[in-house]
């Protein structure tokens, strides 16, 4: 099948003369961030019709995968896509990575996480890294790759990017703000081109020095010194978002080949939401032509997502960040709402609303633009106690829930969705958050994960994976733990120590 139109980007926020105005995919891949501190977004989304799922009907993950890139004709060559593709085989299944699973009538679970990190953002993740790492050896550019984590992307992207060739890593999460195993698994890597750095402070806090760092004059002059350019891994980057479209294809088409829809029918796709990346993914599936008749927005206390949807006020002025047992959520600024701004609103409107942001921590859609993302989205927000709850209705199902998917099963209370196929997308393993399991399910206060991971393997009778085991005995790495305006000088001391060309190729990586 030949590509329609070739996918270009521009930027959020339009321009200011001292950035690109549109930029092909290699390039929005390599430096994210946009004019007005905006980011890069499609101008547009090709179409995939009926006749295109029919044709992937029986398409093994890595074929669909493969033909929807060309299909959007990014400046990748196919070679390059297929070895980041290749990426899947090492999953738990390299012959169905994401298997989706029958939970009960009418709801399915679509589960991510079946990656060396145990998280969605293996899905991702391990591709980009393959895709990051060849265009920098093209380029024979050296890359610092910054990253800020809730708890899940810090993990995946250290594995991903392990000894790959130019490419350094500069990984900051808040310090108790992650699980014990998603801290371990941080800072235990040991690779040299790695930086891992605890910081006091929130998810929001370290999103919000990511997105500084990246915009510093003073900051990019220092690495233009070192010959070191500049880029991320976080959803901003949307190099991580053309990767989470794609399960949404194969979960759809997955749902056809075991008999529970009909290939045109429409599904409502439930998404535990923080950083709004694995939702944006939906909602360009579904602008493309994916039969999706509702995207359902979990939050939980932190539930300012909720809010901008059922209302149109996006309001952080009044809040503080609560901390949660769905911890990967808790996040009051979600980036990639800006991308649906832009997708719905335009470049002069998005940026007046992420002005006001900034300016006054709030700001109001009208009437006639909430219309449209209730159109397309609906939300609720999830409790702790709510979770604890569904975690327990799951596991006498004999179903481990981990606390953020969880939330999902509050949207899908809704009754406008009982006559429809419900999918929720599973974002991690119960491993993850072992401590929270073993309180919502024995009703224990472990002393740590570690305790917690063997009091609920014995409860469900299931093994313990392997890759979280070892954490556990494996030397820490990375102790270091900063206030927020010591983060720069960090990840200055740790490239000007390290200022060679670092790591080895991707065909001989061990990650």
């Amino acid at each position: 099948m030949q590509p329609l139109f070739q996918m270009i980007f521009t930027e959020t926020r339009g321009n200011d003369n001292t950035r690109p105005a549109q930029v092909r995919f290699s390039q929005a891949l390599l430096s994210p961030i946009a004019s007005f501190g905006g980011i890069y977004s499609p101008e547009k989304m090709p179409a995939i019709d009926e006749d295109f799922l029919r044709q992937h009907l029986d398409s093994s993950y890595k074929e669909l995968a493969l033909a929807l890139l060309e299909h959007f004709d990014i400046d990748i060559d196919s070679t390059i896509l297929q070895q980041a593709l290749d990426r899947y085989d090492h999953f738990d299944n390299a012959s169905d990575p994401v298997p989706v699973i029958k939970l009960d009538n009418r709801l399915f679970v679509s589960e991510l996480y079946h990656g060396p990190t145990r998280a969605f953002k293996d899905m991702a993740l391990q591709p980009f890294g393959v895709i990051l790492s060849t265009l920098a050896q093209q380029q024979q550019q050296q890359y610092l790759i910054l990253t800020a984590t809730s708890g899940d992307t810090g993990p995946a992207a250290l594995d991903t990017f392990r000894n790959r060739a130019n490419i350094r890593v500069a990984c900051l999460y808040p310090q108790g703000g992650t699980s014990d195993v998603q801290r371990l698994q941080m800072v235990t890597e040991d690779a040299s081109n790695l930086k891992v750095i605890g910081i006091h402070g929130n998810f929001d806090d370290a999103q919000a020095a990511l997105k500084s760092l990246l915009s510093s004059p003073s900051f990019n002059q220092r690495l233009n010194e070192l010959n070191i350019s500049l880029s991320a891994a976080n959803s901003v980057n949307f190099g991580r978002i053309i990767f989470q479209m794609l399960y949404q294809f194969h979960c759809y088409l997955a749902l056809v080949r075991q008999g529970e829809i009909t290939l045109g029918d429409k599904i409502v796709i439930h998404i535990p939401s923080g950083n709004f990346g694995n939702a944006l993914g939906a909602f360009y599936a579904r602008r493309m032509g994916l039969p999706i008749a509702k995207i359902a927005i979990a939050s939980n206390a932190n539930n300012v997502l909720t809010e901008w949807i059922k209302t149109g006020s996006y309001d952080l002025s009044k809040r503080d960040l609560i901390a949660t047992t769905s911890p990967a959520m808790d996040i009051l600024k979600s980036s990639n709402v800006e991308r649906v701004l832009f997708e719905l609103f335009g470049a002069v409107r998005t940026r007046e609303l992420m002005r006001q942001l900034d300016a006054d921590g709030r700001y109001q859609l009208d009437a006639g633009e909430q219309a449209q993302i209730s159109e397309i989205f609906t939300a609720a927000d999830c409790s702790d106690e709510e979770g604890s709850e569904f975690i327990r209705q799951a596991f006498n199902k004999n179903y481990l829930l981990d606390p953020h998917t969880a939330t999902c099963f509050k949207t899908c209370q809704a009754p406008e969705f009982a006559d429809r196929v419900n999918l929720i997308h599973s974002t991690a393993e119960w491993t993850k958050f072992a401590s929270i399991m073993d309180n919502a399910i024995n009703a224990n206060q472990p002393e740590s994960d570690q305790v917690a991971l063997a009091s609920v393997a014995s409860s469900a009778g299931v093994e313990i994976p392997q890759v979280i085991a070892n954490l556990f005995k494996q030397p820490i790495a990375h102790p270091l733990v900063v206030d927020k305006q010591d983060i720069e000088s960090e990840i200055l001391k740790f490239l000007e120590a390290s200022n060679q060309p670092v790591g080895v190729s991707p065909q001989s990586s061990s990650s």
